[in-house]
């Protein structure tokens, strides 16, 4: 899932030109149905999960670690982390959201969302790490363990972790 402006606006102006020379850029169009999906398919298939793991989404806590488009950056333009908020907010999942670099005034202004501390995060039914910030590779596996309930899930959508964590 691509944020930010390089990889998720700039290929539309592409497209807009490549359409007024008389080509169609399938491939382009192609990509950006994929990305902008992303969301979608990020919160589905922790629905998913967590029902594979006996838990009901409706009222489970869902924490998102990461708002901003990249890592180690406090930029929030064009972020596409707020649709997996969003979508899991249809499935009425409690839904918190960290991030140690995002500005809290400024998530609160642009996406209505109130940034939790780090801290603050213990016995969620699910973990969705959707930036790769250095902080959270910082994170011990015991510390995990307090994170997430024993059954809970955790959706590594960068791979950061090796998958027997």
């Amino acid at each position: 899932m691509v944020g930010g402006h390089c990889i998720g606006v700039d290929p539309y102006y592409l497209t807009h030109k490549a359409v007024e020379v008389g080509y169609h850029p399938e491939m382009i169009l192609a990509g950006r149905r994929i990305n902008d999906n992303m969301g979608q398919y990020i919160a589905e298939n922790t629905i998913i999960e967590l029902a594979r793991n006996g838990i009901n989404a409706i009222k489970s806590r869902v924490a998102i670690m990461g708002l901003t488009f990249k890592e180690n950056c406090p930029d929030l333009r064009n972020t596409k982390i707020v649709s997996i908020k969003e979508y899991l907010d249809e499935y009425n999942c409690l839904v918190d959201v960290v991030d140690p670099y995002a500005d809290m005034r400024e998530a609160k202004e642009l996406f209505g969302i109130d940034l939790i501390n780090i801290d603050l995060i213990n016995g969620y039914d699910a973990i969705i790490l959707a930036v790769q910030h250095d902080k959270y590779l910082k994170i011990k596996k015991s510390k995990w363990k307090k994170m997430i309930k024993p059954n809970g899930v955790l959706v590594d959508v960068k791979s950061i972790y090796p998958v027997d964590m």
